[in-house]
């Protein structure tokens, strides 16, 4: 396992598109329950190479009602984002993930993890990339329909302070996803 990792860490395969170079940031471990799915690192985890190690990681750990401990135990969650290392900022943010790493490492990560009982899937990227036909029009639309992905999956938005405004308009979000998703972390945790 630990010679794979070498492997990920020393990637460098998109390294002429990236403009702070190649970072691979990522987590896992053999008995992860979960598997987090994002976009990739933005520019401060990228320096720091501690994934979701910025706001956006705040919130997410307190949407899935975990301390910082357990998110970062790699033998409960595996943190794999779409794109490994920082893409770079864009017009309204960060770009997207570039398209080469998940093909490269998702599924010889993923084939590692035997104890994964559900993959969380962040933004649209993840969501276009894993629910394929499944996927609804919109990223709204899917995250809506997360009972029909459940109990191995669940898509989420991006939980980035960007993200303030679709909070507001989708209360549902906080009253109806959030404690399904809570449940489910707190039986895998236990593992249940």
């Amino acid at each position: 396992m630990e010679k794979f990792k070498a492997a990920i860490k020393d990637c460098e395969i998109c390294a002429d598109h990236l403009p702070l170079g190649a970072n691979p940031v990522f987590q896992f471990g053999e008995g992860a329950r979960v598997v987090i799915i994002g976009q990739a690192p933005g520019r401060k985890v990228h320096q720091s190479g501690i994934p979701w190690d910025d706001a956006s990681g705040n919130r997410l750990r307190e949407w899935l009602d975990i301390s910082t401990s357990t998110f970062y135990d790699p033998d409960k969650l595996a943190l794999v984002p779409m794109g490994f290392c920082y893409p770079g900022k864009g017009k309204s943010g960060d770009l997207p993930p570039r398209p080469e790493c998940a093909p490269k490492w998702h599924d010889r990560i993923l084939a590692r993890l035997e104890n994964v009982g559900l993959r969380i899937l962040i933004g649209q990227y993840a969501q276009q990339y894993y629910l394929h036909g499944r996927v609804k029009r919109t990223l709204t639309e899917t995250v809506k329909a997360y009972g029909e992905y459940l109990p191995s999956e669940i898509p989420l938005p991006h939980p980035s302070p960007r993200n303030n405004i679709w909070l507001r308009k989708n209360p549902w979000f906080e009253k109806e996803l959030l404690p399904v998703l809570q449940g489910r972390i707190a039986l895998l945790m236990a593992g249940i």
